[in-house]
């Protein structure tokens, strides 16, 4: 991913309560212990509303877990990349599962991260849109089938069959973009096992953000890296 060594796991809060205020900053804090002591490059993605409070308090990748297609100007509520990349962030996602936009829209993100500079990462349900969103060469692309988001099978064990041929498509298309995994991703092994399968790095949330011990949870994940 550019400017970002890998293999990378990148921690989405989303909007738990967990990572509410100042509880971001602190979620945050035990991301960059972790990557800091571990070596391994751990991005965080805090709720919109922290998201410049976080990423002037951290010294790890920190991404906006949403862009919208707009240019600064009239344009209330959005969130521009260009405001994203302002606000201090390393990078965005795009077209999360929970926030599905169209392919069009994907393209005009993208775009407009390409010129101010702003990695995007987007995420795909499936081979089929992994492959459309290649056409466009984002930074990187993180394929996550939504049937197993939050749930305790990791897709490297549910369906591991549509890493591997993300991987493959996507590079062919673009060899240059990262391709993650998500969905269900919880331990050292679920990583290990997806580095196996080709992809770059995880992408996960509740398995780190809800559980008793962060810090841990994460010393975990990057055991085997």
């Amino acid at each position: 991913m550019t400017k970002l060594q890998k293999p990378i796991i990148v921690v989405n809060f989303k909007v738990y309560r967990e990572a509410e205020g100042v509880k971001a900053l602190e979620m945050a804090k035990i991301c960059q212990f972790v990557s800091e002591t571990s070596g391994v490059t751990i991005a965080v993605c805090p709720p919109a509303a922290e998201l410049g409070y976080v990423a002037r308090n951290v010294r790890i990748p920190v991404f906006s877990q949403n862009a919208d297609p707009y240019v600064p100007g009239p344009a209330t509520g959005w969130m521009p990349p260009s405001l994203i990349k302002a606000a201090g962030a390393a990078g965005t996602l795009v077209n999360h599962s929970e926030h599905k936009i169209t392919l069009n829209a994907i393209a005009d993100i993208i775009r407009s991260c390409k010129e101010c500079g702003l990695p995007a990462v987007v995420c795909a349900d499936s081979l089929k849109t992994a492959v459309k969103t290649a056409k466009y060469c984002p930074d990187a692309i993180a394929v996550e089938p939504p049937e197993l988001i939050g749930g305790n099978i990791s897709v490297t064990d549910a369906d591991p069959g549509v890493v591997e041929n993300t991987v493959k498509a996507v590079k062919e298309i673009d060899s240059s973009i990262s391709v993650l995994c998500g969905a269900g991703i919880k331990t050292g092994a679920d990583v290990k096992r997806a580095l196996e399968l080709g992809a770059d790095g995880v992408l996960l949330s509740s398995g780190v953000v809800k559980a008793k011990d962060p810090r841990a949870v994460l010393a975990g994940l990057v055991k085997y890296l």
